[in-house]
């Protein structure tokens, strides 16, 4: 299936996210990155692919956005003032290049990491938001992970408050807020397929005004 679009999608813990980026991906046969994100963006960087592990999508009180966004614009990885940044700050700015020399290679399927932020000035992105009511994500959490329900809950809660500051600090947007996306679906409603179907018929339609 021929596509030109570029999905971005942020997800609730336990909401399917990383299920229906993956089907997505193989329906139009296009890239899914997920964490494999983690190990480009290493090798670009010359940074240890276990420090990317270690800060992935995890916010840090001492980041300071116009400092990132300056070294951006001015000298990639082998400024100065790239080579003095605090280490999480490297591992922010070197995600952010790797999601857009992914983006500009053509079609793919990005899970998480700010790519929707990144991506914001592509207009064959679309940025999607997948969530779902609380009890199925429980549910689908048990018995993914083998864990009680609470326990299930009490995971669900710590990983979806770790996203949600993570993208807060580091994007102008708020992480959920269904303006924020082109589009937000309750997977819990229409299931995984429904979900991925809701998607196609949106860039379907997207892609014919483009």
């Amino acid at each position: 299936m021929d596509m030109n679009t570029i999905i971005t999608i942020g997800r609730q813990y336990g909401s399917g996210g990383r299920e229906i980026g993956t089907k997505l991906a193989e329906a139009y046969g296009i890239k899914c990155y997920d964490r494999d994100l983690l190990q480009l963006a290493a090798k670009e960087s010359g940074l240890c692919e276990d420090i990317f592990n270690n800060y992935d999508e995890k916010p840090t009180n001492s980041f300071l956005y116009s400092l990132v966004m300056d070294t951006y614009l001015v000298g990639g990885y082998s400024s100065a003032s790239f080579l003095d940044m605090p280490i999480n700050h490297k591992v922010f700015l070197a995600q952010f290049e790797t999601i857009k020399k992914i983006a500009d290679q053509g079609p793919c399927v990005i899970v998480g990491r700010c790519a929707d932020y990144a991506l914001a000035e592509y207009k064959n992105c679309v940025s999607i938001f997948i969530h779902a009511d609380i009890n199925c994500r429980i549910e689908r959490i048990s018995k993914l992970l083998n864990l009680s329900e609470d326990k299930a809950k009490e995971v669900i809660h710590k990983t979806d408050k770790r996203r949600s500051s993570y993208y807060n600090y580091y994007s102008n947007k708020k992480w959920g807020e269904a303006k924020g996306y082109k589009l937000s679906i309750d997977s819990s409603v229409v299931g995984i397929d429904g979900t991925i179907q809701l998607i196609q018929d949106y860039i379907n339609i997207m892609e014919k005004q483009l």
